[in-house]
């Protein structure tokens, strides 16, 4: 019933912007957490931030003050806008969603930041 599409990776330099957009399919319930997630090769999946029904956000202190999650109901969409981003910062990210009925997950968007 709920499917997750992510876009808005790329190549950046150092020190730039970008903005990642997931956009839901189907009826979401107010109740939920809407997290981006991130796996750089070798690493394990890190929670970068969420936003709890849609209210309350949180971030790891590896993007805190850089990094800002945010959502848009008419377009049934979430955003991370990530500025001042470092090669560090480079990862396959996902979104995730979790409703009291499942847990849904996006195809994932590349992005990697270049010194």
């Amino acid at each position: 019933q709920v499917r997750l599409v992510e876009s808005g990776g790329g190549l950046v330099q150092a020190g730039g912007s970008l903005r990642l957009s997931c956009a839901a399919s189907g009826s979401i319930p107010s109740i939920n957490v809407m997290g981006w997630y991130r796996q750089a090769p070798g690493k394990q999946c890190e929670l970068v931030g969420s936003i709890t029904n849609g209210i309350s956000t949180s971030y790891a202190d590896s993007v805190k003050g850089r990094f800002t999650i945010s959502r848009d109901n008419a377009k049934n969409t979430a955003y991370l806008q990530m500025n001042s981003l470092k090669p560090e910062d480079t990862a396959v990210y996902y979104c995730n969603l979790w409703l009291v009925l499942g847990n849904y997950w996006g195809q994932g968007t590349q992005v990697t930041v270049s010194s």
